[in-house]
């Protein structure tokens, strides 16, 4: 008997020296066919007085659900839990071991893995199927772990980065990266300013006046909560959106020119069909190798397309050469190009007009975004691995469920989580 426990004590993992194993046997239920063991969990003294003068009075069986490597055959512990009374102090109790909580018939082990699989980027279907657990149970080991994430308000990183992505019922929720270990810092339910001045408000002045840089998009009202929150804080705005913005302006002026040419003419086949080109730095386009194309029916290089399709207007030309410029400025950190071509006068787009007054209304904040080495590329690709997140679960109703599992799918937590 002593060599079959401590058998099957090897092959389970268990340590509990109260446990003793005495038999094992295969056994279907509900059509499957379960591994069954044996045990009985000994009550050694009374938990509350010490006693060892005990009264044995009975089991309680309790079908434990036990982890698995295959699980197409459940492991589940049938342990007998002695019910002892004290004959010293009088008061009744149970056997427990860390096997397994009191009233619960999932073992510790079970859950474990559980969260261990929850690290990943996987639905909650296919976890509670491979631990033969059900969706509850998963569901409930994710709302147990919520409480690990209770941030201090004692602290905050010297470079922040804010953004929002869309959450539970569509709705826009706000989250604040660290700019240099890209680790999130906060993920509020709303990216209201009242809300995110009440968030910013409970860090002490140490703390807020630690912080550097924040790194946005041209959202204006996050602007006023670094003004009110960080006293010694650089506004930078995201290299990536400014490009966006100017880009878009030109695309939309090529448009407006396109439509006043008629669709059979040359210049609006070379403003519609290649309009990838218009798009891309002149650098990069082909300038050797004509390539004959049968929108325009010519046989033309890429650089040939784009000179002969922005002659077609002088706004659009002038608006082509602005975007060229303003992009090579912000790659290469030149401040002072970047200055002179937001307030460029030449004759341009009304779109590119209005989004050059944009940029002048956030000089200081678009300049900061050239010359410092900061951005919101961090956090755009942690909103695309939320969006997976999302994708995976087919979408969460919970918004506490939804910042547990983003948090538990961090890189940091992977390796603590489970220590």
């Amino acid at each position: 008997m002593s060599s079959l426990n401590h058998c099957i004590k090897f092959e389970l993992d268990v340590k509990d020296e109260n446990i003793v194993f005495k038999d094992y046997f295969y056994k279907s239920i509900k059509l499957q066919k379960h591994k069954i063991y044996e045990a009985e969990l000994i009550q050694p003294a009374c938990p509350f007085c010490g006693s060892l003068d005990l009264l044995h009075n009975g089991h309680l069986i309790t079908n434990i659900h036990y982890p698995t490597a295959n699980a197409s055959l459940p492991v589940i512990i049938r342990l007998a839990k002695q019910r002892v009374k004290c004959r010293d102090c009088e008061r009744w109790s149970m056997a427990q071991s860390e096997l397994v909580n009191k009233y619960c018939s999932i073992s510790n082990a079970s859950k474990l893995k559980v969260l261990s699989a929850l690290t990943e980027d996987r639905s909650m279907t296919s976890i509670a199927r491979e631990n033969n657990v059900s969706i509850n149970t998963v569901q409930r080991v994710l709302g147990n772990c919520s409480h690990r994430f209770i941030d201090s308000y004692e602290y905050l990183p010297a470079h922040l980065a804010f953004d929002e992505f869309k959450g539970v019922d569509r709705q826009l929720h706000f989250i604040c990266l660290d700019g240099d270990s890209h680790q999130v810092v906060q993920i509020l339910r709303t990216r209201y300013k009242k809300n995110l001045l009440k968030y910013f408000g409970r860090f002490s002045p140490q703390a807020r006046a630690n912080v550097k840089t924040v790194t946005m998009d041209l959202n204006f009202y996050y602007q006023d909560i670094v003004r009110a929150c960080f006293p010694n804080a650089q506004i930078v705005i995201d290299r990536f959106h400014m490009i966006q913005m100017i880009t878009r302006s030109f695309n939309s002026l090529r448009v407006q020119v396109m439509k006043t040419f008629d669709k059979r003419s040359r210049q609006y086949q070379l403003l519609k069909s290649p309009w990838k080109l218009y798009l891309k730095k002149f650098d990069e386009l082909e300038k050797v190798h004509p390539r004959y194309n049968w929108h325009y029916k010519d046989c033309l290089t890429q650089a040939q397309v784009v000179t002969e399709g922005i002659n077609a207007n002088t706004a659009l030309e002038n608006s082509y050469n602005l975007m060229q410029s303003f992009i090579q400025a912000v790659e290469t950190g030149n401040t002072h190009e970047l200055k002179s071509l937001i307030n460029c006068q030449d004759q341009i787009g009304t779109l590119m007009h209005k989004t050059l007054l944009t940029f002048k209304h956030n000089l200081t904040a678009v300049l900061n975004g050239a010359a410092l080495p900061y951005s919101n590329g961090c956090l755009e690709g942690f909103n695309r691995k939320i969006k997976q997140i999302e994708r995976t679960a087919f979408g969460y109703s919970s918004f506490t469920n939804l910042l547990t599992r983003i948090r538990l799918e961090e890189n940091l937590y992977k390796e603590n989580i489970l220590t």
